[in-house]
């Protein structure tokens, strides 16, 4: 390969072949051509069959058991399979209830074609408007996964949010299986996979909120995703047969392919993937034809699911698809760029950056205004205001930027990994590859190795494979990202574990750090390669399995009163047709237990719906019962719900809490003490959601018809 032949020149120009020769047998002598250390350090040759085997079945029992782990948490927290079908449902939170409404849709359907029917043409979801629910949304699992419910024979065992549940729980032993082989596949040894398993358990409150958040998109996409990871690692292991080659191939397509339809999210995700393969590529740490490979899957992937998703625009729009085909227009264009020296191939590296940069924003540009595409705005919005470029007003960016999910990665959060030693032994990995990394990143750049030892560079071209080159730049991208949103962490973590177990149980990283220091010998090397990680396994047995078995034996129980009162009253009393308005979060409960009409809901990937959200939020805002009037008619509204712990919220402090967004979106002065904008204005009116409960003036457009101690129903007065 183009790699091979230009690492054989650089050679030639720096060093004598003899020295090349005999280094290259010494490392024969302590790595096979596939990368796994000979039989002197796995304990024979019995022990090497075995391997494989016992490797193998350990990576599904630790699945299985992190599967049931999770379900037995989940059980033990709601009493799951105790409580009422509404109160099953009620714990479905904020989107994950709207995502599991349209499950309930299409079993309830009379057919599969009218379930799917009701999906495409959907006039429940947003009043006076008929959507496409596959088009907007990623819902293809739901819509699978009620089509299999039907046909397969289980429906008088089985109820069907088990079914649902319990498949959600099952990909978590699939996650778990490919963190697990990925980390096997970057170390030679099975016992890294072990630890790495072991790390994601005991790290549970930091890898995946599983548990309870059960229908959220991304515990669909992430197991798919370490799928995708594994069969890259595995892609670029030298010497593969063509036919593995090919299959792995096929692998890596099918995973990037149902990551993509399962997350609406994946576009950002893959585009950071595409920067990991384009810099590693530009420093030629990759075999460029491999890459090439991953660019056109990744493109076939998302394109694949544009089409399934009715063309959806956002997708067509991304610039992750800019990106892969400014790369490959921009190799078209400039060739022979990993050749010549140092200043040579920096100059042409820069050029070449700048040219896919240009093209990226050009080609994403002119799309955008062809599809004539904003539904992505608030995204950049956000990004702009979090990253301090000006501050803004924008109702939309400020939403995100006042969640906690949005914001930096808690500090608390290294704490916690550091008590199951995975942040200390990540670091320690980390440092060592980097170095690595930026020794061999210079050797390929400047084509000759005078500058360190002939040893030393050998030895981090040994350390620093592709496929550890590549879980590297992946780790510290998302990394990078996890730090800045701590949405994204459970991204960035369960790879660390990976990372972390890889690093442990190396003999090419123990054997780099042993023949830095000058003590290395074989059996050194085997004791520290197997000694540590069975040392850490043993000090993660011993600290966690108590607190871990308290944990499984605690009982609690779904208590939520106030909102089954109001479910309940909205079933029995009102019409199937009735449209209710209220927060996002409240609505998707009311979709899912009532089957009601709403005005609007928490996917917010959509213009108009941003747009609607924020009118109908004005329930919370100093407006005039006149104005909420008119604006809640506009959409059909015949009740508006309105809660207490949004009108007195407290748990955003001032400038953050969600009336006082809509204060600033609306020029108004904050409540409260506190500076304000020298341009915001005293409102004309009180806040409407406080005095619609003391003016009796109000009722001629509002009638109180439910309340409890959580929340208020009016019901608009209909008025000639």
């Amino acid at each position: 390969m183009k790699i091979d032949i230009m690492t054989t020149i650089r050679h030639r120009k720096g060093i004598k072949v003899t020295e090349v020769t005999e280094e290259h047998l010494s490392q024969e002598k302590n790595v096979k051509p596939d990368g796994k250390v000979p039989s002197v350090y796995t304990g024979g040759k019995l022990w090497k069959r075995l391997s494989l085997p016992v490797g193998g079945t350990v990576a599904i029992f630790l699945g299985l058991l992190t599967s049931v782990y999770v379900a037995t948490l989940h059980e033990n927290d709601l009493w799951f399979s105790n409580i009422k079908e509404v109160e099953r449902e009620i714990s479905f939170r904020t989107e994950c209830g709207l995502y599991y409404s349209y499950y309930k849709d299409m079993l309830q359907a009379t057919s599969i074609q009218q379930g799917l029917h009701g999906l495409i043409h959907d006039n429940k979801t947003e009043s006076l408007r008929t959507i496409n629910i596959l088009e907007r949304m990623n819902v293809y699992q739901e819509v699978f996964l009620s089509i299999l419910y039907r046909i397969l024979p289980i429906q008088n065992y089985l109820e069907p949010v088990y079914f649902y549940i319990y498949t959600l729980f099952g990909l978590q032993a699939v996650y778990v299986i490919a963190l697990y082989v990925t980390s096997w596949l970057l170390s030679g040894t099975w016992l890294s996979g072990l630890l790495a398993a072991f790390w994601y358990i005991t790290n549970r409150i930091d890898t995946t909120r599983v548990e309870f958040t059960i229908p959220l998109r991304e515990n669909w996409a992430l197991p798919f995703f370490a799928v995708q990871i594994a069969a890259i690692t595995y892609l670029f292991r030298p010497h593969l047969q063509p036919l593995h080659e090919k299959l792995t191939l096929l692998a890596v397509f099918l995973s990037t392919f149902l990551f993509s339809l399962t997350w609406q999210f994946n576009q950002f995700m893959m585009l950071i993937q595409a920067l990991v393969l384009f810099i590693l590529d530009c420093l030629d740490m990759l075999p460029t034809t491999k890459v090439t490979w991953l660019y056109i899957i990744q493109l076939t992937g998302i394109l694949l699911v544009s089409v399934l998703q009715f063309f959806n625009s956002m997708i067509l729009g991304s610039l992750l698809i800019s990106f892969n085909v400014s790369i490959l227009l921009a190799r078209t264009v400039q060739k022979n760029m990993k050749m010549g020296c140092l200043l040579n191939r920096v100059g042409k590296l820069f050029l070449h950056v700048l040219m896919v940069l240009c093209l990226t924003l050009i080609i994403n540009n002119f799309t955008k205004k062809i599809l004539n595409l904003e539904s992505d705005e608030h995204i950049f919005k956000f990004l702009k205001a979090k990253f301090g470029f000006g501050a803004t007003r924008d109702f939309d960016a400020n939403l995100y930027l006042c969640e906690e999910a949005f914001g930096l990665l808690p500090f608390n959060t290294f704490a916690r990994l550091s008590d199951t030693l995975l942040f200390y032994a990540y670091l320690f990995v980390l440092l060592l590859m980097v170095i690595a990394a930026a020794a061999v990143a210079f050797k390929n750049l400047s084509g000759s190795a005078n500058v360190l030892s002939m040893d030393k560079m050998e030895m981090c071209s040994i350390v620093l494979t592709p496929g550890a080159a590549y879980s590297l730049v992946h780790t510290v991208l998302f990394g990078c990202l996890a730090l800045s949103t701590m949405r994204m962490k459970y991204l960035w973590t369960s790879h660390m574990c990976v990372f972390a177990s890889f690093g442990l149980c190396s003999a090419e990283v123990w054997g780099f750090v042993l023949k830095s220091v000058r003590l290395y010998t074989p059996q050194r090397l085997c004791v520290l390669r197997y000694l540590i990680p069975i040392i850490t396994l043993l000090y993660l047995s011993y600290k966690f399995w108590p607190g871990m078995m308290d944990e499984l034996s605690e009982l609690r129980e779904f208590y939520d009163p106030d909102t089954v009162e109001l479910m309940n009253w909205i079933k029995s009393n009102t019409s199937k047709k009735a449209v209710i308005a209220g927060s996002m979060q409240l609505l998707a409960g009311v979709k899912l237990c009532t089957g009601r009409i709403l005005t609007n809901h928490p996917h917010y990937e959509d213009k108009d719906l941003r747009e609607r959200t924020k009118q109908v939020y004005q329930i919370y805002a100093k407006r005039s019962p006149e104005d909420v009037y008119s604006i809640l008619s506009s959409f059909g509204t015949n009740y508006v719900i309105l809660e207490d712990s949004i009108c007195y919220e407290r748990r955003h402090s001032r400038g953050c809490r969600l009336r006082d967004l809509l204060d600033i979106a609306n020029g108004h002065i904050m409540d409260g003490s506190g500076e304000n904008d020298p341009d915001l204005k005293a409102s004309l009116y009180p806040r409407f959601c406080e005095e619609i409960k003391k003016n009796v003036s109000y009722s001629t457009y509002f009638a109180r018809v439910f309340q409890n101690k959580t929340f208020h129903v009016y019901k608009l007065v209909k008025h000639k």
